[in-house]
């Protein structure tokens, strides 16, 4: 896992190669997707939805886990078999183009164009980037980055460690399916149950892990701290508010609070809620504060080496 944290946020997943062959995860939602086209018609019961629902989720760790197994009991052990294994699993950590994607907001909202940053942000969250002000767009980049380093680094490299190359795998196409699937709304409340509930149960301790690291690497632990283990609760989601939380505290600003989903609006609690609003100076802090967490991360790595 030290070796595909590092190939990857040294080299990223090259636009070349994703070009020609797309990219893992976007194999798992193709899948995804044929499946929930077929299955998830609305003519059919709640419960079906569920069961079926349920299957999409069985199909796809299938289709992830097993290559991922047959490839770990191929590959040679020691050190030649802890190298391949790091370039297989380099593609499924998510630590590089994390930060590329969050840095592209960053740098036209520096620049004074707000325009160019709502395009980025866009790219990375659901909300209306159109009824987004210059705080909005930070608020939603930070938490991005903040729910994203635990659900597209710390979390893929900690099942990792824990399962091998079939535990990564696994984990990435929980993530998919929670990504695709597991929405509140009216199409996929009850098909993307199980996939919810699942993604919430192989992110509960990767989330408290990531909020923790943030803490430990931020000028203020103290207070990133107690904001995380105040605020964390009222989030909607049962993990994501431990990173968001941490960072919030961490930088000094406030993120969560109402937003808006198109037509749709939904009101938030605040995170950090008497602070101020973040900006671009201080998107510029949160992303050096991610780098430090992720060193922390791969020094961790570093150090379980000789228990290995």
């Amino acid at each position: 896992m030290l070796i595909a944290l590092l190939v990857e946020g040294i080299l990223g997943w090259p636009d070349r190669l994703h070009d020609r062959i797309g990219h893992p995860v976007v194999w798992l939602g193709r899948l995804i997707a044929w499946l929930e086209r077929r299955w998830n018609r609305p003519t059919r019961s709640a419960r079906t939805r569920m069961i079926l629902g349920g299957a999409v989720v069985i199909v796809t760790l299938t289709a992830a886990v097993l290559p991922a197994l047959a490839l770990a009991v191929l590959l040679p052990g020691g050190w030649a078999g802890a190298v391949l294994t790091g370039l297989v699993a380099a593609p499924l950590v998510a630590g590089r183009s994390l930060y590329d994607h969050v840095a592209r907001v960053a740098r036209p909202l520096a620049a004074g164009d707000p325009d160019g940053a709502r395009k980025a942000v866009a790219m990375i969250v659901g909300r209306d980037p159109a009824q987004l002000d210059r705080a909005g767009i930070a608020r939603a980049a930070l938490e991005s980055l903040a729910e994203n380093a635990s659900d597209g680094v710390v979390a893929p490299v900690f099942w990792g460690v824990i399962l091998g190359l079939p535990g990564i795998a696994g984990y990435k196409a929980i993530n998919t399916l929670d990504s695709m699937i597991g929405h509140r709304t009216e199409r996929y409340r009850h098909f993307g149950r199980v996939a919810a509930r699942l993604d919430d149960i192989a992110n509960l301790v990767p989330a408290r892990l990531t909020g923790a690291i943030f803490c430990l690497v931020c000028a203020r632990p103290g207070a990133a701290a107690g904001t995380m283990l105040r605020d964390a609760g009222s989030h909607r989601s049962p993990n994501a508010g431990w990173p968001e939380a941490a960072m919030a505290g961490g930088l000094g600003v406030r993120l969560s609070g109402p937003r808006a989903y198109g037509e749709r609006s939904s009101d938030e609690p605040w995170l950090n809620a008497a602070a101020p609003d973040p900006d671009a100076q201080t998107m510029a802090r949160g992303l050096a504060l991610y780098l430090r967490g992720m060193m922390v991360l791969a020094l961790a790595l570093a150090v379980m080496i000789p228990m290995a």
